[in-house]
Formats: structure tokens, sequence, C-alpha cells
């Protein structure tokens, strides 16, 4: 290497441009490839070009503040920090369809048991998206060459006028592209794409420090708004469904089936059943075929919180693990006041999903998690113990539960990424798409149908079977947006925005011992299981906070609303995702203007479901309850 190649190696500016240059091209790599951002012109192909300079050259800039000594670690750190941001949301992406959000990595405690999702969530082309940050510390170690950044008035503050020039081009144009763009929209694509994975990451941030002092903010006159409207809401099914009470009494098991999409009951592959064992339990049973999962980023968790509360998850991160310390008015603390005993049952960590602390503010007696097992290497996979062994150890802790009992069960073997470690676990072969985790899903599956044969078969012999009403619900979906081509092999035909929602349907089945069951085609979601579940045990709450009606009410609407602000009816699909409207008994795209009043709808529903959540507004929910008994008995004295 000549002298004056290694004196110009060894500059500072060549360093930093270098860099520059590095970061943004992996960023703009990334953002084409890794993403689907649904780029619709020229315009918005050039915001995707210039998104990322000015996120890059601010933080990078940043290191020119620190001292001499100092620098050059500061400006790595950074610059590995800004790699790891865009790499954690490539790889989240990936399953998720979705990019990280400050709330997310508030679940941390989850990461260390990801295991094989993780893994398999990694491609051998990753190593791009460090090459560069090797180079770079190579550079900086390489004494010879090693450049030194001199902090410079003039070159500073060029570094930060270009900045503000970039930034302000980016906003204008965004601005132009979706006006209103920071304050009318929860679509974090379209923020990504309009503004860049930096700019989002802080536009994240300021929308997390905001909606955290909403708590400190939030008075009772918000909750009697929310109140009026949920009771507006309720008050229009009149008197309470002819199953009021048919299950008075009676033990509660509900079933939480992972990753179970709707799609696979009743579906043949190879030529056999993929859930022989749901379909005929459906056959004997409540079964609703237009149940929808309302979840959000909270996956699992939402579909609990869901259920237990009957109220929305949130749009960014899970409930579970940023407002735990709520009040709430939970169905186990609601059944506990009617004498049952409230337990969850996981064969996982007790710390996932923060489930410890939040199944404590909801009511729940007893959290059985992975220290009640015997979990093994043999008898688990991916996430923990494995669905049979969990069913057939949590026999001896139901007969010792105290009656009437409401246990929750949570599967997971039917997990991302699909994973069989044994034959005996593979009792259909792999579909044949050629996307692996389409391929195994069916394989999970039908060890989960299985799984739920043996619980059944093990309540039956330990004379738990009778007494006790089942309720099996998918929790959310298992196969995202990002495997579309596989999906329509396996569905026969294109996914479109109007396909997709219809996939977001979760089998829902209510199983009665000695009642006659019916296939149910009222539109409801989880939003809906706290209602119906109280009703059948004979419980009415009365003045409390839910946005879901019993789905076995005459009257009832029979609608319900996404998380992401999709609603549908049994007469029409509104599908956020592009803002379109379907027919929804021929999936004919319709007049926008047919949907206006549903999207209205969920926009209002969502909107004070996230005021309850983040102003903590069920902590006032006793003292609105005593105001409104005294005002019915100052009427009454009249």
């Amino acid at each position: 290497m000549n002298k004056d190649y290694k004196q110009w190696l060894s500059k500072g500016w060549v360093f930093f441009a270098a860099a520059v240059l590095f970061l943004w091209a992996k960023t703009y790599y990334a953002l084409q490839t890794a993403f689907t951002l649904d780029i619709e012109n020229g315009v918005q192909q050039f915001i995707l070009v210039i998104t990322p300079i000015s996120s890059i050259l601010f933080f990078l800039g940043l290191s020119f503040f620190f001292s001499p000594k100092r620098r050059n670690k500061a400006f790595m750190t950074i610059y590995f920090i800004m790699s790891f941001v865009l790499y954690a949301n490539v790889v989240y992406y990936r399953f998720f369809n979705d990019f990280i959000t400050l709330p997310v990595l508030m679940q941390y405690k989850n990461f260390g048991d990801l295991g094989g999702s993780a893994k398999a969530l990694t491609h051998p082309m990753d190593v791009l998206y460090w090459l560069d940050t090797v180079i770079l510390v190579a550079w900086l170690v390489f004494k010879k060459i090693r450049p030194t950044m001199e902090f410079r008035k003039r070159t500073v503050a060029m570094i930060f006028a270009t900045v503000l020039g970039f930034a302000a081009v980016n906003l204008s144009l965004a601005e132009v592209e979706r006006p209103q763009l920071l304050v009318r929209t929860f679509d974090r694509a379209k923020l990504v794409k309009l503004l860049g994975i930096y700019n989002y990451h802080i536009y994240d941030s300021v929308m997390t420090a905001k909606t955290s002092s909403r708590r400190v903010f939030a008075d009772s006159n918000e909750l009697s708004e929310i109140l009026n409207y949920v009771n507006s809401q309720q008050g229009k099914m009149g008197v309470h469904g002819k199953y009021f009470g048919k299950a008075k009494g009676k033990n509660v098991v509900l079933v939480s089936l992972e990753s179970t999409q709707n799609f696979v009951i009743n579906r043949k592959l190879h030529g056999q059943e993929i859930t022989p064992f749901l379909n005929d339990l459906a056959d004997d049973s409540f079964y609703f075929d237009n149940f929808y999962h309302n979840t959000g980023q909270g996956k699992t968790s939402d579909a609990e919180f869901l259920i237990d509360n009957s109220l929305y998850g949130l749009p960014r991160g899970a409930v579970y693990t940023t407002n735990a310390n709520n009040e709430y008015n939970a169905t186990p603390e609601i059944v506990k006041d009617h004498g049952y005993t409230p337990v969850s049952l996981h064969g996982n960590h007790a710390s996932f999903w923060n489930r410890d602390v939040m199944y404590q503010s909801l009511g729940y007696d007893h959290f059985y998690s992975k220290d009640s097992y015997n979990v093994t290497d043999e008898n688990s996979v991916n996430y923990g113990l494995k669905d049979i062994p969990f069913f057939e150890q949590s026999m001896p802790i139901v007969k010792n539960l105290d009656k009437p009992y409401y246990a929750k069960f949570i599967t997971m073997t039917n997990h991302y990424p699909y994973i069989t470690n044994d034959k005996s676990m593979e009792m259909i072969d792999p579909a044949d798409t050629g996307d692996g985790s389409v391929d195994r899903y069916f394989q999970t599956v039908r060890y989960e149908d299985e799984s739920i044969k043996k619980f059944f078969q093990l309540m039956k012999e330990n004379g738990e079977y009778k007494d006790t009403i089942f309720v099996l619900y998918g929790d959310h979906y298992g196969i995202s947006e990002n495997h579309n081509r596989a999906m329509s092999e396996i569905l026969g035909k294109e996914i479109r925005p109007f396909e997709h929602v219809q996939l977001q349907k979760v089998p829902l089945i209510i199983h009665i011992p000695g009642m006659k069951g019916k296939t149910m085609d009222t539109v409801g979601g989880e939003i809906d299981l706290k209602p119906t579940i109280l009703h059948l045990l004979g419980i009415d709450e009365k003045n409390d906070v839910q946005f879901g009606t019993d789905l076995f009410a005459k009257n009832r609407e029979s609608a319900t609303i996404f998380r992401d602000g999709s609603m549908v009816t049994d007469k029409y699909v509104y599908a956020a995702e592009g803002n379109k409207c379907y027919d929804k008994s021929s999936g004919e795209e319709i007049d926008m203007k047919t949907c206006a009043p549903l999207k209205d709808k969920a926009d209002k529903e969502l909107q004070y479901s996230d005021k309850v959540v983040y102003g903590d507004l069920l902590r006032f929910l006793d003292s609105e309850q005593k105001e409104n008994q005294d005002k019915k008995d100052t009427e009454a004295s009249q």
C-alpha cells in the first residue's frame, strides 16, 4: 500500500463518508428487499432513497461531540446500534410482517425463550448486514491507517445543515404523499416507507412517551363517556339470549389453540383430515365459523387479554408488558366472586409475556407454569413442553382444584417455526408448496389436534368431563402475509386484501356436555368471549366496560373489529390495508362509501379501548358505579 493511499485512508472525513455510504447502502437494500412497502410511484421511490440520509448523518454526527480519545468508540457504538436496529426489524418482519415498536422491546424477557424461532428467521445472506461493521472496525484498529475524526465547527455545522435539508425535503414529500401523516396513521409500513426506518423509531419513541403520560392526566369523565357508549351498544340487544345461565355452576375450561387458523377445520391434505378430532368436536358443539382474532403485536397475550377483559390490545406493543399494573375487571376476578377457582396452565416460563405479573392484576389464583411440570429434552420442542405431555401432566393439577374452577390451558407446539423433533409427532405428511413454514404447519396442527383428543379422553377418565364446559379458540394467525404465495397454492386462489381478512378467522368451539350444538354463523371475535362465557354461567355484569357482546344474544350486531381498524360484518368487509370495501358473500370490491360507517365505528371503538388502557380508567370504575347507584336511589326516592 503506497504512502499517499495510506494517508488518504487515515483521514477522518474519508472514514466518516465511507461509514455513511455503507449504512445508507444496507438500509436502502433492506427497505427494498426485506420489507413489503408497496412503492406506488417515482416520488415514493425517491423518498425511499433519501429517507435514511438525514438520520444517519444526525446520529453518526453526534460522535463528534465526544472527546477525541472517545470519539472513535462513540462512533462505532452508534454505528453498531443503528445496524442492530435495522437488522432486528428485518428479522422481526420475516415472521410478524410488522416493525418493532418500543413497547415490543420492553418484552425483552421473551427473547431468551425464542430458541428455534429466532434461528429459523435468520438467513445465510444476513452476513451482509454486518460485513460493513467488520470492515470499519478493522479500519480503525489497523494502526498504520487508523483515521482520526477531528471536530471542526464548520464541518460539523455542514453535517447538521445537511441533516435539516434532507429532513425538510423528506417531510415535505411525505406530506404530499400522505397528508397529516404523523397524526392520522397507525400504519407502521406507511411510516417506514415515507419517513425511513430510523425516523420511524424516533416517531415511535415520541408516541411511547406521549401515551405513557396519558395515565397521569386521565380522569373519570373519560370513563363516563366510554360507559355511555358501551352501555348503548349492549342495550341494542335487549334481553338475554336463551342460553343465559345454561352452564351455571359448571367448571370452565379454556384451551388456547396456538396459531390455529380456521381454514384447517374440515380441510384435507393428501386425502387426510388435518384436524379429525376438532372436526368431530365441532359437529357436537357450538361451532362459530365466522369468528376472528382481534390481536395486534401482543399475539397470544393479546388474545388472553381480549378474552378476559373484552378490551382490545394496544396498537403498539402488548398490554401484558406495558400496562400490567393497571386496574382491570377481568373474568377471573368476576368468577372468583361467584365461587370459582381461576387458574392458568402453561408449560413455559412464568415470565414469558410478563404473565407472572399480569395474572395477578387479572385475578388468577394461581399460575401453573414450567416449574410445575417435568420438562425434559425428550418431551419438549421449540418453546417448551409438547402439548400431549402438557395435558397429561396437567390432569393431577386439575383433579386437585377446588370446584368449580375456571382453568385456561395454553398450548404451544403449533408455534412458528412449526417443528417436530420425533416421528411420532408427524401424523400427516407436510404440504409441498416449497415454503417450509407453511408445509410444516399442517404437521404441528395435526399434532395439536391429537393432543386435544387426548385431553378430552383424560377429562372423561378422571371424571371431570360432565360438569365442565369447554371453550377452544385459535389465538391468532399462524401464517402471515409473507407466505401468501404458498397459501395461494393451498387455497387455490390469489390472496387479495379480502382473502387476507378472511384468513384471520380462527376456530371457536364451545362444547357443553349433554347439550346439542350447532354451527353458528354470527360474525364475532375474541372481544366477545368474556360476555359470552359470563352469560352462559348466568353472570350479568352491569355497568362494566366491555366492547364485546354475547355471541348467543338474539339481537347482537353480527360484526367484529380488528386491531388494525378493519371490520367485518355479515354483509361487508372493510380492509384497512388498502382502504378497500368488499361484499362479504361474493368477495367483490364495492364502493368505499358503503364501508365508511364501519371504518368510523372501528376507529371510535379502538380509540375508546385505548383510552381505557392507556389512562388506566378502570381505577375510576367503583366511584363511577357508586355515583350511578346514588343517582338511581335518588330517582327512586322521588
